[in-house]
């Protein structure tokens, strides 16, 4: 049974500055919910109990927002209109069991990930990176889950992208399996013009063993200097083998500007609260 998720949310948010100088990227907000709120959702209700969120120094917002807010929760008492608010405001706390590390240095999400041996020890868990949202009728996460309980092998979402997309990603070599399912044994992280196995490319979300961290402990810095969980995970495809699982659900870049706005453009369109309101807005918009 995998109980345990790591969530890596110790990046800079670069792409998105100036709104991270002070916010950490993760904190930003697609209606009234932060991006780590979605991710944590999915996590939890794909039956995991324990999550660790690798962060970084000025990231304190993160621990905030999954701890109680006692002032606020008083207040929101006093007024019986506010009861619906308060107990979504109540519930962030009671998602799962969540814990920090900090990653004292940014060597890459293969340096992350291993933050997180002592917290992993001997079991296989789960890894929602901290940039990708993704909505869907079914979690991401149980869907991988459900594939690694299947065949007993690391598995990694994965997605079709274009061929100018795949060059920011990572490219696979997969043949099919069943379903949605295929079998991966190579990988390579943003391939140049010839390199790329296919346009199926990692988005977000994988299963692992703990065999990972061995194989990060030697795994040298790759792409950009740094060590990217890519490598670690191409090593044990080639080794043992991977699943490739198309997930369904609608994968939102929180790292970028557009991924943003489409994000916040496209989950208002679907809000229970402001959804037909946003949507006359939009008919009503003069673009010209």
């Amino acid at each position: 049974k995998i109980r345990k998720a790591v969530i890596p949310a110790a990046g800079l948010g670069t792409r998105v500055l100036p709104a991270t100088k002070a916010m950490p990227k993760e904190m930003l907000t697609i209606v009234d919910k932060p991006a780590i709120q979605y991710i944590v959702e999915e996590a939890a209700a794909s039956g995991i109990t324990d999550i660790l969120i690798i962060t970084n120094r000025g990231k304190g917002l993160l621990e905030d927002h999954f701890d109680r807010a006692p002032e606020l929760e008083e207040r929101l008492m006093g007024d019986p209109a506010k009861a619906d608010i308060l107990k979504q405001v109540q519930d962030i706390s009671r998602l799962a069991n969540v814990w920090y590390v900090r990653q004292k240095e940014t060597k890459g999400l293969g340096h992350a990930v291993n933050c997180a041996r002592n917290f992993i020890g001997d079991e296989p868990f789960a890894v929602l990176y901290g940039d990708d949202v993704i909505i869907g009728e079914q979690p991401a996460c149980g869907q991988l889950i459900g594939a690694y309980e299947k065949y007993g092998k690391a598995v990694v979402g994965v997605k079709e992208v274009s061929r100018e997309a795949i060059r920011k990603y990572s490219s696979l070599k997969v043949e099919p399996l069943e379903g949605n399912c295929f079998s991966c044994t190579d990988m390579v992280e943003k391939p140049g013009p010839g390199e790329e196995f296919s346009l199926y490319s990692i988005l977000g979300r994988c299963v692992l063993p703990p065999e990972i961290f061995d194989i990060l402990d030697v795994t040298p810095p790759g792409f950009g200097g740094e060590i990217q969980i890519t490598d670690a995970m191409k090593t044990l495809a080639r080794r043992d083998g991977m699943i490739a699982l198309d997930f369904e659900g609608r994968r939102y870049d929180m790292g970028s500007k557009l991924g943003v706005m489409q994000a916040g453009v496209e989950v208002a369109l679907k809000h229970p609260e402001i959804g037909e309101d946003f949507r006359r807005y939009l008919r009503g918009l003069n673009l010209d």
